[in-house]
């Protein structure tokens, strides 16, 4: 990854945090380089920062700071050069016609999402800790922001029911998928999948060169998938690389 020397940011400070369990990988643990003070964080300072591999996390700009572990490789789509593979075609295509993906505002709580957020933790990440989540602490993860950042709600087109909602960050170059959580009862759709997919069309839509999709961590089955998205491109020493998995 890049040196923070390197970033044009001179007001701000980073601090490491002390070890911490590892979300993703078991047995380990793990540290994060954490960006201060947030108000400093304008849009323009983040864009640079995810650009160097932090993240957000509520008000909170991160990255990881692992000792002896490089797992996390920060990924990004670039928009252009996107290529669907066969099944993402087809899910294109399924969920294009049974949803209404135009309830686009700032972020706001509200009930319905999150409902739909417990259940989609409960369901598919029961025992990580999230799926007790109060609705303080789900404002406080998905609906605090200095930058500028947007709710994105995905409805059924017959029944008007909530499907999904994608969080995301507009940044000068890209948008950023800070989080996103759908119906876990709805075996019959792909929203994930579908959900990446919409924002590598909205990012193309509005002219941006890159879908930023967090942490790939190729050992980790949460984490994985975002390499399903090619071609894509990793952060590492020498700069964003494009990614190539040995088959």
């Amino acid at each position: 990854m890049a040196d923070l020397k390197d970033l044009p940011i001179h007001s701000l400070q980073f601090y490491v945090t002390a070890p911490y369990p590892c979300s993703y990988l078991e047995g380990r643990r793990a540290r994060s380089q954490v960006a201060s003070p947030n108000h400093l964080i304008t849009p323009e300072v983040f864009g640079d920062l995810v650009h160097m591999g932090f993240r957000r996390s509520g008000a909170y700009a991160y990255r990881p700071y692992c000792d002896n572990c490089r797992a996390c490789q920060p990924l990004r789509v670039p928009v252009a050069e996107f290529k669907p593979n066969r099944t993402q075609r087809r899910v294109w295509k399924r969920h294009q016609g049974r949803v209404i993906a135009r309830e686009e505002g700032d972020l706001q709580f509200m009930d319905e999402h999150y409902l739909l957020y417990q259940r989609y933790q409960r369901q598919r990440h029961a025992g990580g800790g999230m799926d007790q989540d109060t609705r303080e602490q789900y404002a406080q993860f998905l609906l605090h922001s200095r930058v500028d950042s947007r709710l994105v709600s995905f409805r059924d087109a017959e029944t008007r029911a909530l499907k999904m909602v994608s969080i995301i960050d507009v940044l000068p170059d890209g948008l950023s998928s800070v989080y996103t959580f759908f119906d876990p009862d709805d075996a019959s759709a792909s929203w994930g999948t579908y959900g990446v997919l919409w924002q590598i069309a909205e990012a193309r839509r509005l002219g941006m060169a890159h879908v930023y999709l967090g942490y790939w961590i190729e050992q980790s089955p949460k984490m994985a998938y975002k390499a399903n998205f090619m071609p894509a491109e990793v952060l590492q020493d020498q700069g964003w690389t494009r990614l190539i998995i040995p088959e």
